[in-house]
């Protein structure tokens, strides 16, 4: 009986027009999928819900990265200055400007003795010299905290340069001595066994106290100020015994929530606002989040059935190239951002509660959100035909310049190792292996070049041949060849997209769910390279 049905004309036309109506719905979920959020809304009166959230969260984002911006801004010129500040306060002879890495250098055994015991004087009478919010720290008992110097030597050791001889101990042996700040100017008198200093076994000297500060510019943008703790060491550095000792200071700064304090005005009610206007943020995101992990969803699931259509009518496979155009990775992109966004304002919130003062790391997540939502924005331009000109040049040379770039960063390479190698001790932008790189990253974009070829010391003059051959063949080769060989990748990429939407006025997507009565056969009979030109189509 079941096999007379299918026989009769009836049948097989009551599956024809089961098989048109699903091949319809397929192409009007097909077409609806691809449109724009305006496409939708006027199609079938669907709010682009996902527009409207994420231009919201544009402005949200922003305004938050403002508002945290300006006030990491005060937190790191206050670092900064504080720097300044100390430098001047216990270097003597310090200029305002370091020497290289350094903040300054003595060469006789004079200058050692009085920057040493500068800084003991100038550390004692640190109340009445300082202008800043800064004295000493205090343990948890109330007790001032000691200042610590240590003296780093070799165990033995005795030198006679006009015989060339030596008897050296490598093994180093640390001294070190506590005591009370106010009274550190007494030292040199009290020990001056201590001070009395063996410059040939001498390695180091590292002078080392605790200071707090209150950073009260804060209160003037209405947050409320921070408790500083400041880590402070100055080095006499001797470790290369050249006639030439280095000063140091170096600071590590903590930041902590004040344990007493009370402020009048606006600052405690600021903060609660921020606090507010944060945990909103964080609701908009999760909000974003929910649609686009909905979206993708529904994407695979049409993917699915699309698959499925072809597979049991065609007995064809939709190619990769074709299921790629359903997964849409600016949904994941905007995924992404909204995580970032999450834990840079829950950290945030924490900064602003005085909990946590992980400020570069908070500034790390809120700023790499707040570019990948503003990228986020290219994929709405890019529904009109004038401004997706970036995106699918973007799209088509990336490929094409990823395997240019490693070809290239081949040769770079050997160019930074050899220039490290051969004109490091020469040259200080070739010192480091990182600041090779990016001083060939300056001479590759035309920047510094006379510099560079100046600065080099010409006392070798094998060095100095070999330089200038190393920076003209580096300068050939890489702007005249590789730079114009790379814009040349992007500008042929440009011009076939250009030349593509010419002849495509229409995407095939649009041309096949367009076309009434057309079904997916006649489609591949009309197309059969659907896979090759579909991505082109965009």
């Amino acid at each position: 009986m079941k096999a007379l049905c299918y026989t009769s004309e009836f049948c097989i036309k009551n599956n024809n027009n089961n098989r048109m109506r699903e091949e319809e719905r397929l192409r009007d979920d097909l077409k609806y999928y691809f449109m724009s959020p305006c496409e939708k809304y006027r199609a079938r009166r669907h709010i682009p819900w996902k527009m409207g959230v994420q231009i919201l969260k544009i402005v949200m984002i922003t305004t938050q990265l403002v508002l945290f911006g300006l006030n990491n801004q005060l937190v790191v010129s206050y670092k900064e200055e504080n720097t300044m500040a100390l430098k001047n306060l216990f270097i003597k002879g310090y200029s305002g400007v370091d020497e290289d890495d350094f903040s300054i250098a003595v060469y006789t055994q004079r200058d050692v003795y009085d920057s040493l015991f500068y800084v003991l004087d100038q550390y004692s009478q640190l109340g009445e010299l300082s202008v800043g919010a800064i004295s000493y720290a205090e343990d948890e008992d109330g007790l001032l905290l000691p200042l610590t110097v240590c003296k780093e030597y070799y165990k033995r050791g005795s030198l006679k340069p006009s015989d060339e001889a030596y008897d050296i101990d490598a093994q180093l042996e640390t001294l070190c001595m506590e005591h009370d700040p106010r009274t550190a100017n007494q030292w040199r008198k009290q020990n001056s066994s201590f001070f009395d200093l063996d410059f040939y076994r001498l390695v180091n000297i590292k002078v080392t106290f605790n200071l707090k500060g209150i950073n009260l510019q804060t209160v003037r943008s209405r947050e409320l100020p921070d408790c500083y703790s400041f880590y402070v060491m100055i080095t006499f550095d001797n470790e290369s015994h050249s006639g030439k000792v280095k000063l140091y200071l170096d600071i590590d700064a903590e930041s902590s929530a004040c344990r007493d304090w009370k402020i009048s005005g606006t600052a405690q009610k600021n903060t609660h606002y921020l606090l507010v206007f944060d945990g909103f943020v964080i609701l908009v995101c999760i909000i974003s989040t929910t649609l686009c992990t909905r979206s993708i969803i529904l994407a695979v699931r049409l993917l699915q059935r699309f698959s499925q259509f072809f597979q049991e009518h065609f007995d064809r496979k939709v190619c990769e190239d074709d299921q790629k155009e359903f997964l849409n990775g600016w949904y994941v992109l905007v995924i992404v951002s909204d995580v970032l966004t999450i834990i840079g304002s829950i950290l945030k919130m924490e900064i602003q509660a005085k909990s946590l003062t992980s400020y570069d790391v908070c500034s790390i997540f809120l700023g790499t959100s707040t570019l990948l939502v503003w990228v986020g924005v290219i994929r709405y331009l890019g529904y009109f035909q004038k401004y997706n000109v970036l995106i699918l040049t973007m799209k088509a040379a990336f490929p094409k310049v990823l395997r240019f770039c490693c070809c290239a960063g081949m040769i770079y390479l050997g160019y930074t190792f050899c220039g490290w190698i051969v004109l490091g001790p020469y040259h200080e932008k070739f010192e480091g292996l990182s600041r090779v790189a990016e001083c060939l990253f300056s001479l590759l974009n035309g920047d510094d070049m006379f510099t560079t070829f100046a600065q080099l010391k010409d006392k070798n003059i094998l060095v100095w041949l070999f330089s200038r051959a190393y920076l003209y063949s580096f300068i050939s080769l890489f702007i005249y060849m590789v730079l114009s060989l790379f814009i040349a990748l992007i500008t042929d990429s440009y011009e076939t997209i250009k030349v593509r939407k010419q002849r495509h006025k229409y995407s095939i997507k649009y041309e096949y769910f367009k076309i009434p009565l057309i079904s997916s056969f006649d489609l591949f009979k009309l197309y059969p390279h659907i896979c090759d030109v579909l991505p082109l189509a965009h």
